[in-house]
C-alpha cells in the first residue's frame, strides 16, 4: 500500500474509532517512509547526490533528522 492509498481511505466515512486507526496507521506509515528514505539519503555518495542536484551538506542535514520531523 502506498501513502497515496492510505489517505484516500482517510477521507471515507468512519466511525469514531476507525478513525483513530487510521490516523494512527497513517502516521506510523509516514514515519516509517522518512526513516527509509533518509536511511537511503545517508548511503548515497557525493557524485549521486550531484546527479539529482542535492548539496551533500543539506543531503546530510536532512538525512539525519529524526522520522518524526517533516
Amino acid at each position: 500500500m502506498q501513502l497515496s492509498d492510505t489517505r484516500t481511505l482517510q477521507n471515507r466515512p468512519q466511525p469514531a474509532l476507525s478513525r483513530v486507526l487510521s490516523n494512527v496507521a497513517l502516521l506510523v506509515t509516514t514515519w516509517d517512509l522518512r526513516r527509509r528514505t533518509r536511511k537511503d539519503l545517508r548511503s548515497l555518495p557525493a557524485h549521486m547526490l550531484a546527479d539529482i542536484g542535492i548539496d551533500p551538506q543539506i543531503a546530510a542535514h536532512e538525512a539525519y533528522k529524526p522520522f518524526w520531523v517533516a
